[in-house]
């Protein structure tokens, strides 16, 4: 339809040029869409080909329109825009085909075959186990699960993974924390949710951190006190000890871990999010100290004077790194060589897509490089998807001192939010279950507002704004599906009296025809949104969806138009409306609500 006609003016007008600037190859035509629908439906600039035709590009313009006009061309009107060739649709003409191919397809409308047959491993989340889930985290998992949702839609086979990073220095000081003040207590004793719990101990070791700090300031002397105790020497020992089996500290270890991981698979339960597959970095450092070790072998790293092994990051502009310190320790990096290593045996993927905020930029810069040092040919389509810093209106969360916004209250004082709007609108009879559309409101809030921004911009999260039922948020597109479900109930209860046949023709207001470009538009925009990784493209496209939908059902009537076949002719436009709404929530996390 539009999609292939588009592409048939784009293959015309690029014959026209050739012979125009009589060559045999020119730079590929680009196809746009005009910013006001009066001027068409598809732009096509012509500023690639001024310099070979000595030409402006308005005058490239005005004489190819000259010579397609004289020859066949594809259906469409030409419109002259400047330096662009623009082309006018009959979309009226175009509106059965439109319409009945997105309802018939129905669910699978939107999904196509791009990435038929490839296999894409996606990781995000990737928790601590030594605090919960905060607000952070929440964009990573959002973008996660939509971009794999993404993924499918374009025909690609997907394996969700979650790497826990349940060891190292930062686990050990959470453990310390709890061994010398928890005095026995446990998630159950207190009544806490397991991750709070141990993230308690977490923020604990920071405060006792900063309190040895002043002490150490007042009096110096006191680090030759017997008793005195470093807090980092300390945690540090405690890795050691994990590293070598110690049957007390792994004891410890695996009782707090299990008190986290018990808590975290609670939230992802609540927010929507789930994996196919679990990596712990506990079962995958060795591997990744092994790979360190045949480097080393392969003369690809170096062993330090101080006993670390190292690798050369020069070629690609950057210094050293260490890859194992010199008391045999691992780090991150070694980790991480370890279990794609490790990944690629158990699901030998096409790609590997790491969703990973943009503080890591430089360490998956070094992964990458390092795991093409050791060998490995898969190395070259790895991918980090790096996203921006999630803030709050008063500054940046951190999770140290225990001033992050936690995943589980932030969901809870959406839905507590969500549950005012449906009381203050006096809802409650038709929505039926109170509480779980309030939960459902919630979540599409939390996702679309979350999505709404580009992967790799910094944002702002502001729960009020996020839960409004007016504007560029999660509940508006909600109740814009919800109303046209509404209208849609009305008429499948009198659907009798509508004795006549779909007239696509019918519809032929500005409003209309731009629902139906969007509608058309559907597959291509997920592809879009697939093939770059950005969910954001299918958030925008929602939202202008709804704006028109409101405009348009402001202004016109559909179950009570002039003519029994014009109404009939809107109904079907905005079932086919609602198939595209229903599915492009689904790509980005929000849910689809009969009422609101």
């Amino acid at each position: 339809m539009l999609t292939e006609l588009k592409n048939e003016w784009k293959k015309a007008i690029e014959e026209e040029l050739k012979s125009y600037l009589k060559c045999d190859s020119i730079p590929a035509l680009a196809i746009g869409v005009p910013p006001k629908s009066e001027m068409g439906d598809a732009a096509f600039p012509l500023f690639p080909y001024a310099k070979a035709a000595g030409k402006a590009p308005a005058l490239i313009a005005k004489d190819i329109m000259a010579s397609l006009a004289a020859k066949q061309h594809p259906a469409g009107e030409m419109l002259l825009a400047g330096p662009y060739l623009n082309i006018r649709f009959d979309i009226p003409s175009l509106a059965g085909k439109i319409i009945e191919d997105a309802i018939s397809s129905s669910d699978n409308y939107g999904r196509t075959e791009d990435l038929s047959g490839k296999k894409i491993m996606v990781e995000f989340s990737c928790p601590n186990t030594n605090k919960p889930l905060h607000l952070g985290h929440m964009r990573n998992d959002s973008l996660g699960e939509s971009v794999s949702e993404l993924l499918k839609a374009a025909g690609a086979d997907v394996m969700k993974v979650n790497l826990i990073n349940n060891r190292g220095v930062h686990i050990c000081k959470s453990m310390l924390a709890y061994k010398l003040f928890g005095n026995g207590e446990t998630p159950e004793s207190t009544g806490e949710k397991g991750d709070h719990f141990v993230g308690r101990y977490y923020v604990r070791f920071a405060q006792w951190e900063k309190e040895v700090s002043q002490a150490k300031e007042a009096d110096p002397s006191i680090v030759s006190d017997p008793s005195f105790i470093d807090p980092d020497q300390e945690a540090q020992k405690m890795l050691r000890l994990w590293e070598a089996g110690d049957a007390e500290t792994r004891s410890l270890w695996e009782k707090m871990n299990k008190w986290t991981l018990d808590g975290l698979a609670e939230s992802y339960k609540n927010m929507g999010i789930s994996f196919d597959k679990l990596y712990y970095e506990s079962e995958t450092y060795k591997l990744g100290r092994s790979e360190v070790m045949k480097g080393l072998e392969m003369g690809v790293f170096k062993k330090e004077e101080d006993g670390s092994v190292q690798v050369d990051l020069s070629p690609i502009g950057l210094d050293k790194k260490v890859l194992l310190r010199r008391d045999g320790t691992t780090l991150y990096m070694t980790q991480d060589i370890g279990t794609a290593v490790k990944r690629h045996e158990d699901w030998p993927f096409d790609s590997l897509i790491y969703v990973v905020a943009s503080e890591q930029n430089y360490h998956f810069k070094v992964l990458f490089y390092v795991l093409g040092l050791l060998g490995y040919k898969w190395a070259e389509e790895l991918h980090h998807l790096s996203y921006g810093m999630v803030n709050l209106p008063d500054g940046k969360m951190k999770s140290r001192e225990g001033t992050v916004v936690d995943a589980d209250d932030l969901l809870s004082e959406l839905t507590v939010l969500a549950r005012s709007e449906i009381e203050a609108k006096g809802r409650e009879e038709a929505v039926g279950n109170v509480d779980d559309t309030a939960r459902k409101i919630a979540l599409g809030a939390l996702n679309y507002y979350l999505l709404q921004v580009q992967p790799q911009h910094d944002m702002v999260f502001d729960s009020k704004k996020s839960i409004s039922f007016n504007g560029n948020t999660g509940p508006y597109l909600q109740y814009t599906c919800a109303r046209i479900s509404s209208i849609l109930r009305r008429y499948e209860e009198d659907k009798e009296s509508y004795d006549c046949s779909f007239d696509a023709s019918q519809l032929t207001l500005e409003d209309e025809k731009i629902l139906l470009k969007a509608i058309e538009s559907f597959p291509d925009t997920v592809r879009k949104a697939a093939l770059s990784y950005d969910p954001s493209i299918i958030a925008s496209y929602l939202y202008e969806n709804a704006k028109t939908f409101s405009h348009y059902y402001h202004d016109n009537q559909i179950l009570k138009a002039e003519t029994k076949e014009l109404s009939l002719a809107r109904i079907r436009l905005i079932s086919a409306l609602r198939v595209v709404m229903k599915n492009g929530f689904a790509l980005i996390g929000v849910p689809y609500l009969e009422s609101m």
